[in-house]
């Protein structure tokens, strides 16, 4: 299941936890969508041939960032119009916009449905005011409750949210408020992460100069069990290590990254991969970025994958999801390596065995990097 993936790399503000390429030039907003679309026209006809050789066609198309929410209808429109006219063969099924809840009227709303988006994935991160002062998100709790039922009003059947755990000073009741104002909004789709400290941010400054500190490790596992139980009761049910889903509304766009599908990432930081050996990626740079495509030309770095690489990708993505590794995507050789160095982990009941399928165990998952870094070679 082919996809594109479009940075949005504009914010109001940056959150102090986040470590993904932003600016806050607002203004370069225009000229940077002209640059998406002919980035798009410049790029289709080798993405085109890539996805053949797959055997796939385009069926996705995200919108990251950044703070995509920040362009407006007219612009979202745009780039999907450069999307549809540069590929002819489609069967687009999930167009997914990010959103901070704190940008979204019922009229924004509606404009984006008309311009194709049936996929909301809103930050919310927490409904507590005092947490999303603390991570220094520009919207509230209330905010966040009235942006999913605007939606909702506007059309949307398709609305995930993002929450996260491990916050400094959060508590258990904090976690569980959170995970019942979720079941109450009955959205189809939850992404939960704990929180991690990113080199390089103020909040990991932070945490170097002793301002905040870490949330124990028992008790950030006892959250994300919590998590688990509560969705699962109400089926919203885990089949990604952070994202969790009701039957039918898993995240297609993200699949494709998880089962080594081609995809192509458009933007300033975008990466992108052919289905095979070659993964690409811009410069995170607003401003080289649209230079360079403003010339004519493509701005990109790559690099060619090993089959060690391959393997241990294939591995790291597969071991992730609820479904776990399949073993015939391997190599005989490198099938047998991953039986043997699973058998310990097999036996201890931290990894499971059905059909041609080895996956991590409910125990598991508290050490899935460890297994992980076992398997690979």
């Amino acid at each position: 299941m082919a996809g594109i993936y479009i940075h949005i790399p504009f914010c109001k503000s940056r959150c102090i936890y986040c470590d993904f390429y932003s600016t806050t030039r607002l203004q370069d907003r225009e000229e940077y969508v002209r640059c998406i679309e002919l980035e798009t026209a410049l790029r289709a006809p080798a993405f085109a041939q890539q996805m053949a050789n797959k055997g796939d066609i385009l069926k996705t198309v995200y919108f990251g960032g950044g703070t995509p929410s920040m362009l407006c209808e007219r612009h979202v429109d745009d780039i999907l119009y450069s999307i549809r006219s540069s590929f002819y063969h489609t069967q687009i099924q999930e167009i997914t916009l990010e959103a901070n809840p704190g940008d979204l009227s019922e009229d924004k709303l509606r404009g984006l449905r008309e311009a194709g988006i049936n996929r909301l994935s809103l930050g919310v991160q927490s409904f507590q005011d005092t947490l999303l002062h603390r991570l220094s998100r520009r919207h509230n709790g209330a905010e966040a409750i009235a942006a999913v039922k605007a939606a909702r009003k506007a059309g949307f059947e398709n609305i995930s949210i993002d929450l996260m755990y491990g916050l400094p000073e959060q508590t258990m009741a904090q976690w569980m408020a959170d995970i019942e104002q979720a079941i109450q909004l009955d959205v189809e789709h939850v992404s939960a992460y704990c929180l991690t400290y990113e080199e390089g941010t103020p909040l990991y400054r932070m945490l170097q100069k002793g301002e905040v500190s870490e949330l124990d490790e028992e008790l950030c596992n006892r959250m994300q069990d919590t998590l688990e139980e509560e969705l699962e009761k109400n089926g919203i049910k885990r089949y990604e290590i952070s994202n969790y889903a009701k039957d039918g509304y898993q995240s297609k766009h993200n699949g494709s990254y998880w089962t080594g599908a081609p995809y192509l990432g458009l933007g300033a930081g975008a990466h992108s991969y052919d289905g095979a050996y070659r993964r690409q990626w811009n410069p995170d740079d607003i401003g080289a970025y649209m230079a360079t495509i403003q010339n004519g030309q493509l701005p990109l770095e790559e690099e060619v994958l090993s089959e060690v690489d391959r393997y241990n990708e294939a591995v790291m993505l597969g071991l992730r999801t609820r479904e776990g590794i399949h073993l015939n995507r391997f190599s005989e050789a490198d099938r047998l390596m991953i039986l043997t160095e699973s058998a310990s982990f097999l036996r201890e009941g931290l990894l499971e065995q059905a059909d041609e399928y080895i996956r991590a165990t409910h125990a598991g998952t508290r050490i899935l990097n460890i297994i992980i870094e076992a398997l690979m070679k």
